[in-house]
C-alpha cells in the first residue's frame, strides 16, 4: 500500500500537463481554424470580384465588335457599290483595335482571293483589350477560388486538431477520476498518443 502511495502522484502529473498542453493546443489550432476560414472568405469574395468585372469586360468587348461589325458592313456595302467616298468615310471611323486587323484582311486581297480569310474578324490581328482584361480577370478569378479551396481544407484540419485535442483533454481528465491503475494508466497513455499523434501530423500543416 505505501509503494502504491509513493508512486500514485505520477499519473495525476503527466495527466495535469497533458491537460495543461492540450488546452493550449486546443485554443491554438482554434486560432488557425478560424485564420484559415477568413482566407477562404477573403479568397471567394476576390473571385467573385474579378468574375464580376470579368463580365463587365467581356459585355464592354461585345458591344465593342458589334460596333467594328457594323461599321465594316457598312464600308463593305459601299465598296459593293463602287461608293469610294462613302467607303473612305467609314474606314476613317474604324476604331484603332479593329484597323490593324482590317489592314491585315486587305493584304491578303479578299476580293480575288478565294482563300483569303472571309473577314478581319476571322484574322489574329483583331484582338480587343477588353477581351483580354477579361481573360486576365477570369484567370484571376480561378487562381483565387483554388486559393480558397486550399484554405477551406486547411481550416477543416485545423478544425478535425480541435477535436482531437479535446478528446485528449478528455482522457487526461477522465484518467484522475479513475482509481485503478490499470485503467487509469491505459486511459492516460490513450490520451497522450492522441496529443502527440495529433501534434506530430499538425507539424506539416502550413499556419495561416
Amino acid at each position: 500500500m505505501s509503494e502504491e502511495r509513493r508512486h500514485a502522484p505520477w499519473p495525476e502529473l503527466v495527466a495535469t500537463v497533458l491537460l495543461a498542453l492540450a488546452t493550449v493546443a486546443t485554443a491554438w489550432a482554434s486560432y488557425q481554424a478560424r485564420e484559415w476560414t477568413g482566407e477562404q472568405a477573403q479568397n471567394y469574395s476576390r473571385a467573385n470580384t474579378n468574375r464580376l468585372e470579368s463580365t463587365r469586360q467581356t459585355g464592354t468587348a461585345n458591344q465593342l465588335t458589334s460596333i467594328d461589325i457594323a461599321t465594316f458592313i457598312q464600308w463593305v456595302n459601299a465598296t459593293a457599290q463602287k461608293d469610294s467616298a462613302l467607303a473612305t468615310f467609314y474606314e476613317k471611323r474604324f476604331r484603332p483595335e479593329f484597323k490593324p486587323a482590317f489592314n491585315a484582311w486587305l493584304a491578303t486581297r479578299p476580293l480575288v482571293n478565294s482563300s483569303a480569310p472571309p473577314s478581319p474578324f476571322a484574322m489574329p490581328d483583331y484582338r480587343l483589350a477588353a477581351t483580354a482584361e477579361a481573360d486576365r480577370l477570369e484567370r484571376n478569378a480561378a487562381s483565387f477560388s483554388s486559393a480558397a479551396a486550399v484554405a477551406n481544407a486547411h481550416a477543416n484540419d485545423y478544425v478535425a486538431a480541435v477535436v482531437l485535442f479535446a478528446s485528449a483533454l478528455f482522457f487526461a481528465g477522465i484518467s484522475t477520476k479513475l482509481a485503478s491503475r490499470g485503467p487509469q494508466l491505459a486511459i492516460l497513455a490513450m490520451g497522450c498518443a492522441l496529443f502527440l499523434g495529433t501534434t506530430v501530423w499538425l507539424a506539416t500543416q502550413p499556419m495561416a
